[in-house]
């Protein structure tokens, strides 16, 4: 693969994670759906999505993933959701991908990977460029909810490791929503008293399930055994970033200095981190 091609699908790959959050803001804090029917949906449609997407490209059905990756997913995307029902967005995307920041880190230390000085301002620069860019919507947040988003964070770094070990990325992000599914099922039976459906709910779900979550994510998946696991810790500090102006082009939010300068700083610490070559498998 090359590296213009890596880039384009990683960028890809970004894009529809911080149009996820776009998607989630608008749905539980715009519409009635409910938490736990918003991850069902979003589940559901990705995991349609994914198998025709399969079956489109590779001539059969193939389903491949795992019980373990399966679960991951689930408890991210369910967790995901519970947290923004009261949770601030900006609160909620510092515990999220700090959550992930140190899975994957932490992953990358413990099989080996190593760090020059570059490398770590780099990290230091682009997670300051986050705090910067989070701090000031942090206000006593809910303890329960910060523990779901703390949750989601843990479960989408080992979701995101584990995708390093797949030979058919759409064939295995396909299988992993498929089993998914029972999760939520369960989830909505506990759940059923406080379901609501709403239309615009639902399409945002849809949308969430289809393009953010099933394509974005085999997409991830197939980048991500090329990248090093901190490489793509960091890489997804830009998500915030990216959905902070999605906000403020789609919700009308406005954009501030603090944005500017906050993205400015993320951008450059992933350049420091990324300098030089992207490293493949074989080099790690």
């Amino acid at each position: 693969m090359t590296k213009i091609r890596i880039i384009l699908l990683t960028s890809f790959s970004l894009v529809a994670f911080a149009a996820n959050s776009i998607f989630c803001r608008l749905a539980l804090k715009g519409t009635n759906i409910d938490a736990a029917t918003f991850t069902s949906i979003r589940l559901f449609s990705g995991a349609i999505s994914l198998s025709f997407l399969t079956y489109a490209t590779q001539k059969k059905m193939i389903i491949s993933g795992n019980w373990i990756s399966a679960f991951m997913l689930f408890l991210y995307a369910a967790c995901f959701s519970f947290a923004y029902i009261s949770l601030p967005a900006a609160t909620g995307a510092l515990l999220l991908f700090g959550a992930v920041q140190i899975t994957m880190i932490g992953y990358g230390f413990q099989i080996g990977e190593t760090l020059d000085i570059t490398k770590i301002c780099g990290i230091i620069l682009a997670f300051a460029g986050l705090i910067y860019l989070l701090m000031p919507g942090i206000k006593s947040p809910s303890l329960v909810s910060s523990i779901f988003m703390l949750t989601a964070g843990v479960a989408w770094g080992i979701y995101s490791l584990r995708g390093t070990r797949s030979n058919n990325p759409t064939a295995t992000t396909s299988g992993n929503f498929i089993r998914a599914i029972p999760f939520s099922i369960v989830l909505n039976i506990f759940m059923f008293d406080n379901c609501n459906l709403d239309n615009d709910g639902i399409l945002l779900a849809v949308l969430s399930g289809v393009l953010a979550s099933g394509a974005g994510y085999a997409i991830w998946y197939s980048v991500l055994p090329i990248i090093k696991s901190t490489n793509a810790s960091v890489l997804q500090l830009i998500v915030p970033v990216l959905a902070s102006l999605g906000g403020v082009i789609i919700i009308d939010e406005p954009l501030t200095l603090r944005i500017i300068v906050a993205s400015i700083m993320i951008l450059f610490g992933i350049s420091l981190v990324l300098i030089g070559k992207l490293h493949t498998k074989t080099n790690t």
